[in-house]
């Protein structure tokens, strides 16, 4: 049973902040302002703007021991263990109530970079005319002294699982996931299993990432579709789009409150949701070349096959959807291969057009915003997809909000290295 939810969105913070610009097309694409530059096109990106300095102690990480331990975190860890306290207390759960022992963590996140000037101190120390020559046989004696010996606690990408689990006191299971935007469904399938299997009555799940960190961001120029264009970069992200040019990096964290159903009712939780079947699945062919495409059809299969539910029975599938040429169409084609007919008529969004693509941040950002919707009877939109493809040949929800009374989503999120995750669940 999903309880509770904490978001830290470009789109915005809070379930009520992002819902209200979900359903009201607020993009939250924009001009970078944290990062002085990035190798993002335009320095634009989605950012969460409300997360700063100021506001972290002030608004999210209150308590004394919480804020000793920001000098340790860094942006995404800082977020995701934002998210986690905020999921908590979103679904009432009362510390002094709960069995510490029966509450877990599993959570995912990226592989963390830490930024330039973390290391220029003892890059230059060992380098002639710095930035030329570097002298490794001088780093041990000379460059190492030089590093803050709390460098490497904050870009560990087990430590928001670590943090989360002491700001909570939970004591039971605790697991750490690294798969790229295929995390978050990762995470939330291992936290149903644990409690399934009577491990724990309570999990903290989710995820965090960040794509518009200053070496991150060189990364994703280097190797991924960016979209360069329109000026706007709040219409850059366009999925499923005749016209899309590729992916907008972004950065994000949301964390899920998973309860045992009898701990739940038992305590007169609010419902958002139930974990019907999860599915995950990594192609490679034989020439070491990745196969998303087929990654996708199976962990969408064996999702619905866990869960007894035929594809017809879907109400809405909130794809990955990155905006670029590649990537929608491979996944639209999985799609079409899963659901056959079905696949014209069964509704599908794309919130990356929100929020841009934050890797492991983005895939438990969709699935709140699918369950948001659904407590008020409708399917969040795809923002920019103003002419859909027919090469993809998908119901893309467009414009507004659509109305359903069909409580069950899939969601989906894959990795360009072939690692693909699904989670079924249905609405409450």
């Amino acid at each position: 049973m999903i309880t509770g939810m904490g978001v830290f969105s470009p789109a915005g913070i809070g379930c009520d902040e992002f819902w209200n610009n979900l359903s009201s097309g607020k993009s939250g694409v924009k001009p970078i302002q944290l990062l002085e530059a990035s190798a993002c096109p335009d320095n634009a990106g989605g950012e969460v703007s409300g997360f700063n300095a100021e506001t972290i102690k002030k608004l999210y990480l209150k308590e004394k021991e919480q804020r000793k331990s920001i000098k340790v975190m860094c942006r995404e860890i800082q977020m995701g263990s934002a998210s986690a306290l905020m999921a908590f207390d979103h679904a009432g759960l009362d510390a002094a109530q709960i069995d510490h022992a029966r509450m877990g963590i599993d959570f995912g996140a990226n592989l963390m970079n830490s930024p330039p000037e973390d290391l220029s101190s003892g890059c230059f120390e060992c380098s002639e005319n710095p930035g030329h020559v570097f002298h490794y046989e001088k780093w041990g004696g000379i460059g190492l002294g030089k590093m803050d010996p709390l460098w490497l606690l904050r870009y560990l990408p087990n430590m928001p699982a670590c943090h989360i689990a002491i700001f909570l006191d939970a004591r039971g299971p605790s697991n750490s996931l690294t798969h790229d935007e295929a995390s978050a469904n990762l995470a939330i399938a291992e936290s149903s299993r644990i409690i399934l299997r009577g491990g724990a009555d309570i999990m903290i799940t989710g995820s965090t990432g960040t794509r518009v960190h200053a070496v991150r961001s060189m990364h994703t120029a280097m190797w991924d579709e960016l979209a360069t264009s329109p000026a706007d970069p709040a219409a850059r992200c366009r999925p499923f789009d005749r016209d899309r040019q590729g992916q907008v990096p972004g950065e994000g964290a949301c964390s899920i409150v998973l309860e045992d159903e009898q701990h739940a009712l038992a305590r007169g939780a609010t419902i958002y949701g139930r974990i019907l079947g999860t599915g995950s699945s990594c192609v490679y062919d034989r020439s070491q070349l990745s196969n998303s495409p087929r990654a996708i059809v199976n962990s969408m299969r064996l999702a619905l096959e866990k869960a007894g539910i035929a594809p017809e029975e879907v109400g809405h599938i909130n794809a990955n959807g990155l905006g670029t040429r590649d990537a929608d169409l491979a996944e639209a084609l999985a799609i079409r291969e899963v659901f056959g007919d079905y696949a014209s008529r069964v509704p599908v969004t794309a919130l990356k057009s929100f929020t841009g693509n934050s890797g492991s941040g983005c895939g438990a950002q969709e699935l709140t915003g699918s369950l948001l919707g659904l407590k008020q009877g409708v399917i969040p939109f795809t923002l920019n997809c103003d002419n859909p493809d027919p090469e993809c040949g998908l119901n893309i929800v467009r414009h507004e909000p659509l109305a359903t009374d069909n409580k069950i989503v899939l969601n989906i999120n894959s990795t360009r290295i072939g690692q693909a995750s699904a989670v079924l669940v249905q609405g409450d």
